[in-house]
């Protein structure tokens, strides 16, 4: 006579444990994190090798100014912290300028003096921007990959050599970065006026640069 368990015994059985199904083929496993691993390894060196082509491209450019030995030369009119996002070509956000670690993003304190704009970075390549190469200030929403709210990037247009750049940044008081950009602006008017020029005004060929430019843009993550 077969007897069937009562429901008490059921209840009273321990219930299964789920198990994960054994690996078995280890060795497709390992390849297949080994061919990752390469993948991997192939976009770094790829994403280092365009840095160098580019840096190599930009060799032209002069060395910045390093900052002055007497620091804030002429008295400071404004001081601030806050993070360098890097420099591109004028008016296109996307041309990086990597030559001379202008490409390394980082902390910055800026200082701006009558002489020009002090940038230190801890860790990365300290420089100056005399006041003679000022051409003018604007706020931005993005630079060099980087993308801020409107308004909410300090880019200061300045010329290197025979370039004109755009350095961004974005101080840790964002509420501070129009007091800068009058600054600045004010400076390099001051600085480009020449013989029978009304005060103010910047010699020809300066306003393209000077005035805001937009972008359609895609949020890129910060390296």
């Amino acid at each position: 006579m077969n007897v069937r368990p009562g429901p008490a015994l059921l209840t009273a059985l321990p219930a299964a444990e789920p198990r994960s199904q054994e690996v078995t083929d280890w060795a497709a496993r390992i390849g297949w994190v080994v061919g990752l691993l390469l993948f991997v390894a192939l976009l770094y060196w790829l994403m280092r090798q365009g840095w160098k082509w580019r840096g190599t491209l930009q060799g032209d450019l002069p060395e910045p100014a390093a900052p002055p030995a007497d620091g804030t030369s002429g008295g400071t009119l404004l001081a601030a912290a806050g993070r360098y996002h890097g420099s591109t070509s004028a008016g296109q956000w996307l041309d990086r300028i990597v030559a001379h670690g202008l490409g390394t993003r980082s902390r910055a304190a800026l200082t701006l003096t009558a002489a020009g704009l002090t940038v230190e970075r801890p860790g990365a390549r300290d420089f100056f921007v005399p006041v003679e190469k000022f051409r003018g200030a604007r706020l931005e929403k993005g630079i060099a990959g980087k993308v801020l709210t409107e308004g909410g990037l300090l880019a200061v247009t300045w010329e290197l050599g025979d370039r004109l750049l755009d350095s961004g940044f974005r101080l840790d008081h964002p509420s501070e970065q129009a007091a800068w950009v009058e600054q600045i602006t004010g400076l390099a008017a001051d600085g480009s006026a020449t013989p029978g020029a009304e005060p103010g005004t910047a010699p020809a060929g300066d306003s393209a640069v000077t005035g805001p430019y937009h972008h359609a843009v895609t949020p890129e993550r910060d390296t």
